[in-house]
Order: structure tokens, then sequence, then C-alpha cells
């Protein structure tokens, strides 16, 4: 565990998640479960490291709401630091999702429509003082999803405050890939996308995670880390990459998975003696623990 806490920048928001009781079709109406919980990838990174042990604070644009005031009461509940976040006169954020009985994703909305106002408001702690300056950078991990915009992804990848940070970004999902591009502008970018999201970013098709992670590396990326659901995972760096394929399990859901496999990997590389191989392997069960636990 460090002294510092690890900064996630980017989405949260309430989750609206319906588990259909049977394979969906289009404009099907059928019994299922729907549930509320909070959700957002910088959410859910934040929450999956600080039940790891790490402290975590959010960047992030939160309504002035009934429904902001109860996400950051949950928050607080699970030790992430709420002091930066940015509250606005929008409605608090909401992610919809309606999964088949595999766990796999039928359909999902994303409505970021405050992260996406709020703009480069969210990154002020980092630019004033209270968290770092140009005089004073901070040094330390930080998580970026991919709901922000592009132009606040282009800020961040110029920031004098953060050029020493180790800076780990995450697409959020296929249909925002294309701003990871920005990212790659950093001097430090860890990538974590799926082959899908790599395929888009690379406008090329991939038979493997290794392969993928390879051309994200000669696209620009300092390092990165490919999954493929059930297939193939890779940690790709410049000097060496590992690879590894994942247990089979009984999928109960698959939303926020890849969160939680970025948490895994960025919560063990905080014990100095990780490998590679190691931290790749504790994503990898992090991952299976969560796509299998039954939806409650």
């Amino acid at each position: 565990m460090t002294n510092a806490p690890i900064i996630c920048i980017g989405s949260a928001l309430w989750d609206v998640i319906a588990s259909a009781s049977v394979e969906m079709q289009p404009g099907n109406d059928i019994p299922g479960l729907i549930r509320r919980r909070m959700g957002g990838v910088a959410l859910n990174v934040a929450v999956a490291l600080a039940r790891s042990g790490e402290k975590t604070l959010l960047l992030t644009a939160i309504g002035c709401d009934a429904e902001g005031d109860s996400l950051i009461k949950s928050l607080m509940a699970e030790g992430i630091d709420c002091s930066y976040i940015t509250r606005c006169d929008d409605p608090t954020d909401t992610y919809l999702a309606v999964e088949q009985p595999n766990g796999n994703i039928f359909a999902a909305i994303a409505d970021c429509a405050s992260l996406e106002k709020a703009g480069e408001n969210i990154l002020t702690p980092l630019i004033d003082g209270r968290l770092a300056s140009d005089a004073t950078p901070w040094v330390g991990a930080i998580v970026v999803d991919g709901n922000i915009p592009v132009p606040v992804m282009e800020t961040l990848a110029h920031m004098p405050s953060i050029k020493d940070a180790n800076l780990s970004f995450v697409p959020a999902s296929p249909g925002k890939a294309r701003r990871m591009r920005a990212a790659l502008k950093a001097a430090h970018a860890t990538l974590f996308v799926n082959l899908a999201e790599a395929e888009i970013m690379c406008d090329s098709q991939f038979a493997d995670s290794n392969i993928a992670a390879s051309a994200l590396l000669a696209l620009g990326a300092a390092r990165a880390i490919v999954t493929d659901g059930p297939n193939s995972a890779t940690i790709c760096t410049r000097e060496t990459s590992v690879t590894l394929v994942p247990p089979k399990v009984n999928a109960h859901s698959t939303t926020g998975a890849g969160d939680v496999f970025l948490a895994a990997v960025i919560a063990a590389e905080q014990t100095p003696e990780t490998t590679l191989h190691s931290a790749l392997q504790a994503a990898i069960d992090a991952a299976a623990a969560h796509i299998s636990r039954k939806p409650v």
C-alpha cells in the first residue's frame, strides 16, 4: 500500500442493470431482474482499489441532486476520498444496460452528460495546488477513463503537473476507443483495452491479445494490457510480454469486469516485488470472481 492515494479520473454514476431471464432479441419484453448500483469506470476502479486496501480519490462531476448526494454518501462509505469531486447543477449521470442470461451485454446507453459538460473543471485540483501544480507535480498512479471528452484527455496528456505520474488509460467502451489516441501523447501511457478496442485504435484486426498489445506499443503506448473475454490476456512492455488464459467460469454479469481487472493490476503493482506475471494473474482471478458472482 502506498502513501499517496491513487487518483481515478472519469465517470461516477448510477448503473441500472437489467438481467434477462432468457436470450434477448430486439423488441422483446420479458421477465428479468433490474437492480441499481454504483457505477462508472473511474468509480468502479476506485472502489475496487479501496476494497483491496489502497487509498483512492475521485476526480469527476456529480450532480447537486438527491441522486448525487446518495452517490457521494455511498462512495464515502467505501472509503473513497470525495473531497475533490466537482458538484454541478446538471443531473447525476446514469448508465443503463441489458444483459443476456450469460452475462454479456445485449445493449447499453451511457448518459455522461454532466461529466462531458464539466470538462476540464474536474482537473482543477491537479492544477491549483490542492493535489498538484506545475511546481509540485503529482508522483503516483492515476487512472483515466475514456468517458472524459477528448479535449480533457489531450490536456491530461500534456499537463506538467502530472508529467511524473504513472498514467493508465481505459476506453470505457469500444465506442470510445478512438479517444485513447489522445492518451498516446502522454510520455508514460499504459493502455488497458480489450481486443475490439485495440482493433479500433489501430484500424486493424488481430488474431489474439499478444499481437494487439504489440501493435499498441508500435502506435506509441509505453505499455499495453489487452484482454479478450474468455481468451488470452496480455501485458506487453517494450522489454517483454506475458500472456495468460483466464479460467472457465459460469458467467452471471460481465458489466464492470474490465474495471475490476484494471484495479487488480494497479493494486498488485503497488508492491515493488510484483512481477508482470503475478499482476496479470491477480487481475484475471479478480475478473473471474466478479463475472461468476451471482447478482444481488
